[in-house]
């Protein structure tokens, strides 16, 4: 835990939502943990905002204000209490505030696959560029996009799937998930890339997709000896 009660409710929020990174952060080491966590739950913060129900307005305004907040890291100033871990990290937080502004865009139904990837390119590149630094490791853009599109079919449903998939996938709902499921673990490549974090992060974010597709609904997570294993392998990039 941090001296900050603030800091430590963001990060918990971030565990909470990925309960298998208890299994496996063993597997990282103890001074590189609460980096990893804050970005991923400032990621996740970006995530919701993409995935929002209802009324965007809100999001958007919130999307808008990170902009700003990141424009304040770049200048070793922060107001947000993932700041405190982040902001010291001299990484390219300015490109990733300009790519903040086309995720509203991306929440629109895209024509095809090549689209829906397109729609999060500026954004996946950027954060990609980011976490090179914060995590010391690069990792595929493709591979954080697909990471949002799953995450994006979970929270919202297969509504999302782009139209030409849609018309490809035949009849019915689950048939239509699996199908653009199905899509995004071959676009998504392999677990392997980028750092132990992001590894172990993506191997359980894969295995999710993969009982979704299964399933056809978010299902119950498998055993702890299951997600152990899954959790190093990952962070041994078997």
């Amino acid at each position: 835990m941090s001296d900050s009660p603030a800091l430590d409710s963001f990060l918990e929020k971030w565990r909470a939502r990925w309960p298998e990174w208890s299994v496996a952060e063993i597997f990282v080491p103890v001074e590189r943990r609460e980096r990893a966590v804050a970005w991923f739950a400032l990621l996740q913060e970006f995530e919701d905002a993409l995935n929002i129900a209802g009324d965007p307005l809100p999001a958007d305004a919130k999307l808008a204000w990170w902009s700003e907040e990141l424009r304040g890291w770049a200048n070793q100033r922060s107001r947000h209490p993932l700041g405190r871990t982040l902001e010291p990290v001299r990484a390219p937080w300015t490109r990733l505030a300009d790519a903040l502004p086309i995720l509203p865009a991306a929440r629109a139904q895209a024509a095809d696959a090549e689209a829906a990837f397109a729609a999060l390119a500026t954004h996946a590149d950027a954060v990609a560029a980011v976490e090179a630094v914060v995590l010391g490791r690069p990792v595929p853009a493709q591979a954080i996009a697909a990471q949002m599109l799953a995450g994006r079919l979970a929270d919202v449903g297969p509504a999302v799937a782009p139209v030409a998939v849609a018309q490809q996938a035949g009849q019915g709902e689950h048939a239509l998930l699996r199908h653009w499921g199905r899509m995004l673990q071959q676009r998504w490549g392999s677990p392997r890339q980028g750092a132990r974090e992001r590894r172990i992060v993506g191997a359980y974010a894969q295995a999710r997709l993969a009982r979704f597709i299964k399933a056809g609904e978010p299902s119950t997570l498998p055993s702890q000896a299951a997600l152990l294993f899954t959790g190093w392998r990952a962070a041994r990039g078997d």
